[in-house]
């Protein structure tokens, strides 16, 4: 399983004073050297952290692989086939949210987002639907030709009884089992943590976890490096 590190939130920490640190460039490098298998950064509309120096630098940088997460507009389409990451990931986007609060509704978009992935895929990035663990909505992905999912963990993570917890677990884990058999490649995340994430080592079919609030977190406490290594223990 790998894991992808994304340092959003060390651009947070920038712009909460509006200066010039912390750099992601920097963190990209630590994680790189921390043995992260890539690197995911959100290019939001507002940038109200990751801006578009901050994705040239990432991309001029990253030694493991690039995930630009991004609305499906022809802005993001256009940054992205400029940039060229490695795989670009689908994910709904509200100015108001505090961040990413479900899956894209793939089923509703389906002709807008085919030729988002269409254009995509023609400037030879691979692309990844975020999307909440609905078997509809996997076929809908399939149906676009997306190379990818990523499930959508959330509900998951804020669960708060055993039984909303086993049951939240299942639905990802059936998710990832019908996306794998469709051939597609699936990842995973949103609120996954050092607690709960070893829940997700027993389902073979999910190849990549993608995680950020809390390993910068815990960078805060421990350090940038000591804080991927433990993750990728957890999960490796």
């Amino acid at each position: 399983m790998r894991l992808g590190v994304n340092i959003d939130h060390i651009a947070t920490i920038r712009e909460a004073r509006k200066t010039y640190e912390p750099d992601p460039v920097a963190a990209t490098i630590i994680c790189d050297l921390a043995g992260a298998d890539g690197i995911v950064c959100h290019l939001r509309e507002d940038r109200r952290h990751i801006n578009d120096d901050d994705l040239k630098r990432i991309r001029e940088t990253v030694k493991s692989h690039l995930n630009l997460e991004m609305a499906g507009s022809d802005e993001m389409v256009r940054i992205a086939t400029k940039i060229k990451p490695e795989m670009v990931t689908l994910v709904p986007e509200k100015r108001e949210e505090l961040t990413t609060e479900g899956g894209l509704d793939v089923s509703t978009f389906k002709d807008h987002l085919r030729d988002i992935v269409f254009r995509l895929r023609s400037a030879g990035i691979k692309v990844s639907i975020f999307i909440d663990p609905d078997i509809s909505q996997i076929k809908q992905c399939s149906n676009i030709e997306a190379d990818l999912i990523e499930i959508h963990t959330g509900r998951y993570a804020n669960a708060k009884t055993e039984h909303d917890i086993i049951e939240e677990f299942e639905k990802i884990k059936q998710a990832a089992i019908y996306a794998h058999k469709l051939g597609l490649g699936v990842s995973a995340g949103h609120g996954l943590n050092y607690h709960n994430v070893k829940d997700f080592v027993e389902i073979e079919e999910i190849e990549e976890l993608n995680i950020g609030h809390s390993i910068i977190s815990r960078a805060v406490l421990v350090g940038l490096d000591r804080a991927v290594r433990e993750m990728i223990d957890l999960i490796k």
